[in-house]
């Protein structure tokens, strides 16, 4: 289902998640070139309990504006007039990069994709995306957690073995056994808690393995980390696919890399 413009396709598939779920410490700025449609994400997301800081039509506009109103999540449309959201996403991240980039798009090419990983963005969903995973994607990144819509997430990991693997930067710091478990989990898409408990560990104790892997790694994000690993050839990723499995309806989950590039 594609959203209308003016939100009540969206509240209407939202029936069954009340603004009671929302979180309203959660700040969001909104950023789409297209002012229905920024209304209507808006609009959906106050109904949801967020609290939407400011909304924004031009890139160039919300770089400055995520300065002034410093939100916790930016949504961010990939093709933007003049600057592109991908070139927002990366200055928005260097002057806040406590902040948290979901991508929210039309552009579905791998190239777009691959882009906005390197660029620092926590997810990537599609604009034809239900609105509850909307929602859950902006609370997802929020809580410091990923999502890329499956549609893009498969051309993603193909585009990262064409690459091949390759050598490994400079700097980077081998990893420990558990370490290399828990990035496997990672690159599969588990949770923290999801982690815990196929390793028989403490949440606390994985929370501090990933830390270490991230260091490690030299990279900021569970998704860099996950693209990393499958480049380099670090975890077995067709191993790490049937550890836990996951729900078919929910989007993939790939924890948030920059530096692979560097």
């Amino acid at each position: 289902m594609r959203w209308s413009y003016d939100g009540s396709d969206m509240r209407e598939a939202l029936d069954g998640e009340t603004a009671s779920d929302g979180d309203p410490s959660i700040r969001v700025l909104v950023v789409d070139a297209h002012d229905l449609f920024r209304t209507g994400l808006r609009r959906l997301l106050e109904d949801q309990g967020l609290h939407v800081v400011a909304d924004e039509r031009s890139a160039e506009n919300a770089v400055r504006v995520a300065a002034e109103v410093q939100p916790q999540v930016v949504t961010m449309d990939v093709e933007m007039p003049a600057m592109s959201g991908i070139e927002a996403t990366s200055q928005i991240l260097e002057i806040l990069p406590s902040a948290a980039v979901v991508m929210l798009t039309t552009a579905d090419d791998e190239e777009a994709v691959l882009a906005a990983v390197l660029a620092g963005a926590s997810g990537y969903l599609l604009k034809d995306a239900k609105p509850p995973e909307i929602v859950r994607g902006i609370r997802a990144a929020a809580a410091g957690q990923s999502l890329i819509a499956p549609a893009v997430a498969g051309s993603l990991l193909a585009r990262l073995r064409r690459l091949g693997a390759d050598e490994r930067p400079a700097g980077m710091l081998p990893l420990s056994a558990r370490e290399i478990d828990v990035l496997r989990l990672v690159v599969a898409g588990n949770e923290n808690s999801d982690i815990a408990r196929a390793l028989h560990l403490s949440t606390s104790t994985v929370k501090r393995h990933v830390s270490n892997t991230l260091v490690k790694l030299g990279v900021e994000n569970r998704i860099q980390a996950a693209v990393l690993a499958v480049r380099l050839g670090l975890v077995d990723e067709s191993r790490s696919r049937r550890d836990i499995p996951r729900p078919p309806a929910q989007p993939l989950e790939l924890p948030r890399v920059d530096a692979i590039a560097g």
